[in-house]
């Protein structure tokens, strides 16, 4: 299949899945509720009709604000198909700022749910999945409209974490060279995705249209909550999880749940999105023996395919990310030069961002002049080419001289069998410019104090990346993509009491 045999990104379905088989299991409201191929395609064209008969046009953006359902995916693949531009919006950000995005990308409609609601400015027509959402659709044929390669598909806004969210505007080509390149999970059709990180990040979007597109089936809970995801493993017969680190580790500790719970269809399980530790690899394992685990890595801005396996068929170190994948471009760069041991990484695909709208500075700072994004992210590269995540280029602080990234401490933190999860967060010092704080999520039933970490991390590291202090928390305080926030972290060390 070539990269622009669907013509649309909405419309990038399965041609060979037939109108009977199963495409969705939809947790999003308070029923239970299955659609199948022949009811997806109906619906998104019903969608695509609809917003055209409101007299939108090619190129107008379609903003959509909600939980997970399946009316949002709905809406996101029918904006496509109708030559307009979908973006989903994170409605955990602050109201202000929601409605500082719903500005920026020249919104001509809002479709939300009712919770949602009041998030959309009342200028601005607005649509809610809750109230009257059937009397809009518009049902009859419809072919999605065939768009230039170049032309925009959706904007994905990202998260914010300095300064005001960046609209990252991806083409229709790009997420369809996506899902022609991304190598299929081995197994038959029809196997089973759970997807319960939010669809305004592209980790959950991008395993609805990977699904989609190769005639598999997604089971769609609204949001993430521990419980829940363990039932509809269960309930569903799920094959794949699809998830953030910080899900499968807080899922770990329902052990009574797991116990009780068939999980015997579970497959493979894909991590993305954040760091994945050897501790945790460690105890999915011993919760999913006979599972295939992927360490997965991507940005909104270059997609989800740039490492793949060994062209030699070395075995994958655990905590690697891979291997170059065979159609992307990949090096590192330090102090203004390639190198090939550690750097940041800079990459160049097909499925890069077109740029960041209406931010042409921006942009240019971010790409090179031969076509490489610049992700900020420094990786090693063992001798074997595969690559391994160091950390952030702008989370690493200095201590006393020597450099420091968190995810290291935190990997080392990780391994010690009483700690669950571990983040490390920089407080400002005077003689030492910054020092690291390790906030400590103690594995179930275990008693660990903070003399004993600290002995740990000096027996296992430098001494310089050993917590200064430690701070046990119950559970870890999640971001909008289900990732760690730090910033919480942060704000309490501000705020809490002095030590």
């Amino acid at each position: 299949m070539t990269a622009m045999a669907f013509g649309n990104q909405g419309n990038a379905i399965s041609p060979d899945a037939p109108d009977d088989r199963l495409a969705l299991i939809d947790f999003g409201t308070t029923i239970e509720r299955h659609f199948t191929y022949g009811e997806l395609r109906k619906a998104t064209g019903a969608i695509a009709r609809a917003l055209l008969a409101r007299g939108l046009t090619r190129g107008d953006r379609v903003v959509i604000l909600s939980l997970n359902r399946a009316e949002f995916l709905f809406s996101f693949l029918g904006a496509m198909q109708a030559g307009l531009v979908a973006v989903p919006v994170n409605h955990k950000l602050p109201a202000d700022t929601v409605r500082y995005i719903i500005d920026d990308c020249d919104a001509r409609i809002a479709l939300c749910d009712g919770a949602r609601l009041p998030l959309v400015p009342e200028t601005l027509p607005r649509l809610c999945f809750d109230d009257g959402f059937e009397t809009f659709l518009d049902e009859g044929p419809f072919v999605p409209a065939q768009m230039q390669p170049e032309e925009p598909a959706m904007f994905l806004y990202t998260s914010g974490s300095s300064g005001r969210p960046k609209g990252v505007v991806l083409s229709h080509y790009s997420h369809i060279w996506v899902v022609t390149v991304r190598a299929r999970r081995a197994g038959p059709t029809g196997q089973r995705a759970l997807v319960a990180a939010p669809l305004y990040h592209m980790n959950a979007l991008g395993t609805c249209q990977a699904t989609f597109a190769q005639g598999d089936a997604i089971v769609l809970l609204p949001q993430f909550a521990a419980a829940d995801y363990i039932a509809a493993i269960g309930r569903c017969r799920v094959n794949l999880l699809s998830s953030v680190p910080t899900m499968i580790a807080m899922m770990l500790r329902e052990r009574e749940l797991l116990a009780g719970t068939d999980l015997s269809s579970v497959r493979a399980i894909r991590m993305g999105s954040a760091p994945v530790t050897q501790s945790l690899i460690e105890q999915v394992r011993q919760v999913f023996p006979n599972v295939q685990i992927t360490n997965g890595y991507g940005t909104t801005e270059i997609g989800p395919v740039v490492f793949g396996p060994h062209p030699d068929g070395i075995a994958q170190p655990e905590l690697s990310l891979g291997y170059p994948h065979h159609a992307v471009q990949l090096r590192l760069m330090r102090d203004g030069a390639e190198v090939e041991d550690e750097g940041v990484l800079e990459v160049r695909c097909e499925a890069l961002m077109t740029h960041y709208h209406k931010l042409p500075q921006t942009t240019a700072r971010a790409m090179t002049t031969d076509g490489y994004y610049r992700t900020g992210d420094v990786f090693r590269r063992d001798a074997n080419g595969f690559f391994f995540f160091v950390g952030r280029e702008d989370d690493m602080f200095v201590c006393g001289g020597e450099n420091i990234y968190p995810n290291d401490v935190e990997r080392m933190l990780e391994r010690h069998p009483a700690i669950h999860q571990a983040a490390v967060v920089p407080v400002p010092d005077e003689l030492k410019g910054h020092k690291p704080v390790a906030f400590i999520v103690r594995a179930n039933g275990v008693t660990l104090e903070e003399e004993a970490v600290k002995a740990y991390a000096l027996a296992n590291a430098p001494a310089y990346q050993h917590p200064r202090r430690v701070i046990f928390i119950d559970e870890m305080p999640l971001a909008g993509t289900n990732k760690i926030d730090k910033r919480a972290l942060a704000t309490y060390l501000l705020s809490g009491p002095a030590r």
